[in-house]
Formats: C-alpha cells, structure tokens, sequence
C-alpha cells in the first residue's frame, strides 16, 4: 500500500458516516484460519473427497459421520482470535462510520472483536440446531461429540452454517442488499469475488467510492475506485493508530 493509496483511503473514511463491509475468507487467514479452497495437501491425505463435497447438504445426509470428522477438524477454530482488520472494523462502528459488516465467514470473530451489525451470509460455527426440536448447541457441543453430535432427544444437530447445495437466508440477503445499496463508502475485503450469490452484491452499491482491498487480483478490480494489493489487517490496522 502506498501513500497515496493510504491517504485516500483515509480521506474517505475520515469523511463518512455511512461505510458498509463486506468480507471474505482472507479476513480470517491473518487469524489463522486457513481458506479450506486454497487446498493445500493435507485434505488429499486424510479425507476421500474434497472440502467442497464433504461440505455439501447430500453428502452431510449421506455421509455425516465423515462430515463430522472433517467438519470438526477443518472448519472450528477455537483458539483464533480477531486482527487488526477484525478490531478496526468494530472500532469503526463504534465511531458511528461503519453500519454493517456483511461477512462470508462462520467464525464469529468479528463479534468476538466488538461488532454489532454483522450479517453472516454463511452462517455460523457458533450456532447448531437439532434437526428434530430445535434446541440449540453451541461449537464446544460439537467438538466434544463423539461422531455425529446427537440431542437430548435422539436428534442430530446440524450446524448454521450454509452448505453447498443450500440457499443463502433470504432475509440476511435482503439486508445486506439495503444496507450495500444505500452505502456511501463500500470496502470490500479478503474475498476473491468470485463465489456467487454473494459475489453478486457488488451489483447494488451505487456509490463512487468502492474500495477492493485483496493480496490478489479479482475479476471486480476495474470496477473498483481503489484497488489496495495489501493485507486486510495491514490496511484497516491504520485506523487503529
């Protein structure tokens, strides 16, 4: 990021009060959350399919022993905690400039760092349902399972989390679309922009002053008005200071 990059950035921040977020996997990477898409071996030697079917509605019906096996393994990171980008986002909000953070991850830790209005497209860890009553479970539940984490009732719990094969939750959506639409300042960050329906709200902010804030290039960047190539929690970390 250089200084003409930073002090743009700053500019707008600085001079709005209607700034949303929307984020991707590589928020939580500098949390050391892996991107379970960046495949890096390891699923090859431990697991008969890749994460994209294992996290699949058929295969947890079909499969959710080892749904579970992976699920428990791969996707619940008890010990992560938030970053730089994590705690100015929150810190943001505080202030008055930020209203919402729309978020693709499940991990909970923007709450974890302060934020009120985060809208998780994907669900959360934090959250599991028995399939039967209802009931609800929290992660230390699942982890503690033995296989396939079961209700007092006999029910399986399913976690609230948005499988493939599953719809995003159409109110969630319908929010993060207002809130988008209706932005001043859009910072998109940590996210390839390449997974839709959720790459697809772009679409519906109007505003001048999209910022795209990614280590690699996505298919958005010539729409965008800044395009930072820099580390999530190094750019917002400045708003820390």
């Amino acid at each position: 990021m250089n200084m003409e990059e930073r002090e743009q950035l700053r500019e707008w921040v600085v001079n709005s009060d209607n700034i949303v977020f929307f984020g991707g996997a590589g928020v939580s990477t500098e949390s050391n959350i892996p991107d379970f898409r960046s495949v890096d071996g390891l699923y090859n030697q431990e697991y008969d399919y890749p994460p994209e079917t294992i996290l699949s509605h058929s295969f947890y019906k079909k499969n959710t022993k080892e749904f579970y096996r992976f699920y428990k393994k791969k996707m619940i990171f008890k010990e992560a905690k938030p970053n730089p980008a994590h705690l100015a986002l929150a810190k943001l909000e505080q202030e008055g400039k930020l209203k919402a953070v729309v978020t693709q991850n499940i991990d909970g830790l923007h709450q974890m760092a302060g934020s009120k209005e985060v809208l998780e497209l994907h669900g959360s860890v934090h959250r599991n349902f028995c399939t039967r009553c209802g009931r609800f479970y929290d992660a230390d539940y699942i982890l503690e399972a033995k296989e396939i984490p079961l209700c007092e009732c006999g029910g399986i719990i399913k976690p609230d989390v948005v499988l493939y094969e599953e719809g995003l939750d159409y109110g969630i959506m319908q929010k993060a679309i207002s809130y988008i639409a209706a932005a001043d300042v859009l910072i998109i960050g940590g996210t390839s922009l390449t997974v839709y329906p959720a790459a697809g709200l772009i679409d519906y902010y109007r505003g001048k002053k999209l910022v795209l804030i990614n280590k690699g290039i996505t298919p958005m960047d010539r729409r965008a008005d800044l395009v930072i190539a820099a580390p999530i929690g190094e750019v917002l970390g400045m708003f820390l200071e």
